[in-house]
């Protein structure tokens, strides 16, 4: 059940949230907080959608 919520929430960060690996100039050191807790949020979803 938590595993097919988290795909499900997955999924939709992929379509809602920004991408920064696709940007050539995006460099995580200069990054802002805002971008940083995104980041860090599709980081935890993905793990826990894979678990």
């Amino acid at each position: 059940m938590k595993k097919h919520i988290f795909k499900t929430i997955a999924k939709l960060n992929k379509k809602v949230l920004p991408s920064y690996s696709k940007k050539d100039d995006f460099d995580l050191r200069n990054a802002s907080k805002a971008q940083m807790a995104i980041i860090g949020w599709k980081l935890w979803v993905t793990k826990n959608s894979l678990d």
